[in-house]
């Protein structure tokens, strides 16, 4: 066990991480007799309950009912993250699984994402969540024009992430297959390895130094470029939402529903994952427990969530989410080795 700070003596830590740990394992509120034989401690039943009673006054605990025993609160769950839990390792078994379950679906970045969000799921039995890259890291690899009807055109942009967008276009002109190929060829010359969110600010800072014909042709590309929608952050990829409401206490139709209502407004958790992450900045994963976000229908709801680099930038962010009550050192340590491997996979596809 970690050395502790001077604000819980070390039998008050103890006895909290034995809570913690008892409470994770049954969802059954933790007495003193329990700690005793389950931890084989050498002091009584009596001792281990005036310590719990100090810690429910200090709230790192509290009783549900009065005859019951004591659950973590919120601040007891961060004091045993930061101070007293210890990664828990993942065998070789496991790290190979992970990277061989991702690597067989290298096709594009969402398909390896939603692929981790469903591997995290799998593996945590919680809820897995992956976020795309977003626009700003995703770069023209390649753009093609196809023609829908007379006026109306199809664009598709390939990026270096091999994702695909596309987008159909009223030109409001008939252009020939000669125009055609000569957008095409205007487009992937001046916006090849462009950000996908600053291609048609790019050709409006160029239009001055182009010539008569180019800037035809820029003129034509903003017809369809100002179209694109804006997409400042990536996709959010979720699977295993049902593994939660299965756990004891989502059982509350009210708390169940709080919590549905927060992953159908994704946009919503993504930005609330994303900066936790953010706020953390460290290079391994960050826990956010409980009441801490001070987001509706987060109250009953943890997250451990790491980002994913692509070398020293970080392009996204992935974890799990669950009940306050998850076992976060093994949790701390898939999601940290998922991260790594996800950001390797995408390092080697966007070359």
């Amino acid at each position: 066990m970690a050395p502790t700070p001077r604000e819980l003596t070390q039998r008050e830590a103890l006895i909290l991480h034995a809570v913690v740990q008892t409470y994770v394992s049954t969802a059954e509120p933790v007495g003193s007799r329990t700690i005793v034989k389950r931890f084989d401690m050498d002091i009584s039943p009596a001792t281990v309950r005036n310590v719990m009673a100090d810690l429910e006054e200090r709230a790192y605990l509290q009783q549900l009912h009065t005859s019951s025993g004591r659950v973590p609160t919120d601040k007891g769950y961060r004091y045993y993250v930061d101070h007293l839990m210890e990664v828990q390792a993942l065998t070789q078994s496991e790290r190979d699984h992970i990277e061989q379950d991702l690597s067989r679906r290298l096709d594009d970045a969402d398909a390896v994402l939603r692929q981790t969000s469903h591997l995290l799921a799998l593996v945590s039995h919680q809820t897995g969540v992956a976020e795309g890259p977003n626009e700003h890291d995703a770069r023209v690899r390649r753009l093609e024009l196809l023609p829908v009807s007379s006026t109306h055109v199809a664009l598709l942009i390939v990026d270096n992430f091999s994702r695909v967008h596309t987008l159909t276009v009223d030109m409001g002109e008939s252009l020939s297959d000669g125009d055609m190929l000569g957008l095409v060829r205007f487009l992937n010359e001046q916006l090849r390895d462009i950000s996908l969110a600053a291609l048609a600010a790019m050709l409006r800072q160029r239009m001055r130094e182009y010539l008569e014909e180019q800037r035809r042709m820029a003129e034509r590309a903003l017809r369809l470029l100002q179209l694109l929608p804006a997409q400042p952050h990536g996709q959010l990829f979720l699977e295993g939402a049902t593994q939660l409401f299965e756990q004891p206490e989502f059982r509350d139709v009210v708390r169940a529903r709080e919590v549905l209502d927060l992953f159908e407004e994704r946009h919503r958790l993504a930005e609330l994952l994303r900066a936790r992450v953010n706020e953390e900045s460290g290079p391994g994963a960050c826990v956010l427990i409980g009441a801490e976000s001070r987001e509706q229908g987060m109250d009953e709801i943890s997250v451990v969530a790491s980002p994913y680099r692509i070398g020293d930038e970080t392009v996204g962010m992935i974890g799990v989410l669950g009940p306050r009550r998850m076992p976060y050192p093994r949790l701390t340590a898939l999601v940290d080795y998922t991260a790594e491997m996800v950001g390797k996979l995408l390092t080697r596809l966007s070359r």
